[in-house]
């Protein structure tokens, strides 16, 4: 059996992060690689025991044969000779499997530890134990920016705790996790704040709109990209324009953000879910004033992230207790925490413009208020196209989610469209066939339509429609035709049809996995998901006020994938899940005549 060892800083190298869709096309040609420099090196062992060259040989089912003779790789591993190998006899450049040679990439393969994911026996970072493990809580402020005037340790002392304070830092820790809350407790009833005005949820955009930073420069400055003459092209066609937001969302992991950290001999030890274990090291050198060799982080298999596990602030609060205590430490951060205080899906406003000609385009104007900058460029083909893009001070908050700027920029984008096919007299499909020049595009919008049978009779109004949706991001291509029943004001997803396009496929069923879990993902923000605030503090922050898609709300998919082993193998994890919002909006429209141009498209539930 071989076991490969993934995330632990002090015995694997540093291959980034997770994120960005980014494993596919950086991992894993790198993995490939090594496997077969490996293999070859296996394969020379093999011929020099038997006294061969080594074209004579063969690999299969992991053994080296020939003539009927087989050396398992577990005996050629053990040779004095791959066991004294070092950097300077390890093959470069060895060709690798061509993909119409592929006998395990192409495959589909189970995961060797379902089961036990299956019936809870795996393990994850809230799961670690350390002999002499205490449990720690942390003091968090009343309302977002608020401050820390005063406070008083005495009666979490009294009643057992390790209690310590750095600067804005207050925390217990003790036996269990209810004695280290009850002293927290104690000690939040001494807390003295300041607190400072906050703004609300409600007319969010219009907020983005004035905090926008219209000057400056650098990663987070303005952005502007325009070729051809747009106003020239706007003036000549007419202007159709439109105003479109999406709202903050929240990660909601499974399991919320949870460290282990134990001190020994002045050396740091942290077990926590992160996605970058290398970035959360550093975080943890910064904030103690180690070196990489005295700081380890080691990663199990996370309970959830999408993007929200970049950032190592409960490894450092886990890992501060755990140095007051002089004993490890578990900190695990309850639901209401990981609701207000973790980061979130940045809130966004759009403003489109566009001219038509007959079916064709022929000016875009495209301005983005805070989403990220990813998916922002336009897929079809315009000859006269302006985008802008302008970060905002924001009210919470923002970081990394799974196809963050991209989900919201291709909901306007889409949605857009939606409007111009309208304007235009075109079906919805054949408008963006009409302004397409991008065959890989084409294909999945093609693939989608024909499985969903977008040409026949499609239900449309009477409470019920259907809607399309595109793009492309990280180098892969969705498209998702979606059918909706509109009653009440309640849309009820009752059928979804979803193409994809990644490349060379390396794995059907986990493809196939990922695809549809983002498009799962996808329907709660599209639908239901919205974080709302108001003077500093979260007004849903549980999951009794946040609903997220449950089991019953998952409705009946199908999902096309497109093999294309003619071109390199990208990322799967972000891509699908750019197409829902917009999908889902144009089939209210359809069965409503009523236009959503913001998130979420059901009504908000008192």
């Amino acid at each position: 059996m071989l076991q490969v060892m993934l995330a632990d800083t002090a015995i694997t190298p540093d291959d980034g992060s997770t994120a960005g869709s980014r494993t596919t096309p950086a991992t894993v040609p790198v993995v490939r690689r090594a496997c077969a420099a490996a293999r070859e090196m296996l394969v020379r062992v093999a011929a020099d025991e038997w006294n061969l060259d080594m074209s004579q040989l063969r690999v299969e089912e992991g053994a080296v044969a020939h003539a009927g003779k087989r050396l398992v790789y577990a005996h050629l591993a053990r040779s004095k000779q791959l066991t004294a190998a070092s950097d300077n006899t390890v093959p470069r450049g060895v060709p690798l499997t061509k993909t119409a040679d592929w006998s395990v990439l192409g495959r589909t393969l189970l995961k060797t530890n379902a089961r036990e994911i299956v019936d809870g026996t795996h393990r994850y970072p809230s799961d670690i134990v350390r002999p002499g493990m205490l449990y720690g809580a942390v003091l968090r402020p009343p309302r977002y920016g608020a401050l820390l005037d005063s406070v008083d340790l005495t009666r979490g002392k009294e009643l057992g705790a390790v209690v310590v304070r750095d600067g804005e830092f207050v925390g217990c820790a003790a036996k269990t996790s209810y004695e280290a809350r009850a002293a927290l407790e104690a000690i939040r009833r001494t807390a003295r704040w300041r607190t400072a005005p906050h703004p609300s949820s409600e007319r969010l955009g219009a907020y983005l709109k004035r905090r926008a930073q219209r000057s400056g420069g650098g990663r987070r400055g303005p952005r502007r990209r325009e070729s051809g003459d747009v106003e020239a092209a706007l003036a000549a066609a007419g202007t159709i324009e439109a105003s479109y937001e999406i709202p903050y969302v929240q990660h909601a992991p499974m399991e919320p953000r949870a460290a282990v950290a134990e001190w020994d001999q002045g050396r740091l030890t942290v077990w926590t879910g992160t996605q970058r274990p290398f970035g959360v090291r550093e975080q943890l050198q910064q904030a103690f004033r180690l070196p990489a060799g005295r700081t380890r982080v080691v990663v199990p298999d996370t309970g959830g992230g999408f993007g929200g596990k970049h950032t190592g602030e409960v490894a450092i609060e886990a890992a501060r207790l755990a140095r007051a205590a002089d004993a490890p430490v578990s900190l695990r951060w309850t639901r209401s925490e990981e609701f207000v205080w973790a980061y979130f899906r940045p809130a966004a406003a759009f403003e489109a413009r566009a001219g038509l000609s007959g079916e064709k385009i022929v000016a875009w104007d495209f301005a983005a208020y805070n989403p990220g900058t990813a998916g922002i460029e336009t897929p079809y083909a315009v000859p006269n196209v302006r985008t802008q893009y302008f970060p905002c001070d924001a009210p919470l908050r923002e970081g990394s989610y799974r196809g963050i700027g991209a989900v919201g920029n291709n909901f306007a984008r889409e949605v857009f469209m939606d409007e111009l096919a309208g304007v235009s007299g075109l079906d919805p499909l054949a408008f963006r066939l009409a302004n397409l020049d991008d065959d890989r595009l084409a294909a999945v919008l093609r693939a989608a339509a024909s499985r969903f049978g977008w040409s026949q009779s499609r239900p449309s109004g009477q409470n019920r429609g259907t809607g399309i949706a595109a793009g492309f991001e990280k180098g892969s291509y969705i498209a998702i035709c979606a059918q909706v029943r509109v009653e009440g004001g309640a849309t009820e997803v009752e059928r979804l049809v979803s193409a994809f396009e990644c490349g060379a496929i390396l794995n059907p069923r986990n493809l196939q996995a990922q695809v549809e879990g983002c498009i799962i993902q996808g329907l709660g923000p599209a639908l239901d998901e919205e974080i709302r605030f108001a003077d500093g503090r979260l007004l849903n922050g549980s999951f009794t006020r946040y609903p997220l898609p449950r089991f019953r709300d998952v409705p009946p998919m199908e999902t096309v994938l497109l093999d294309r082993p003619d071109i390199e193998p990208a990322g799967a994890g972000e891509t699908p899940i750019i197409a829902v919002a917009p999908a889902l909006a144009n089939a209210v429209f359809a069965a409503t005549g009523r236009r959503r141009r913001s998130l979420p498209l059901q009504p908000r539930a008192n």
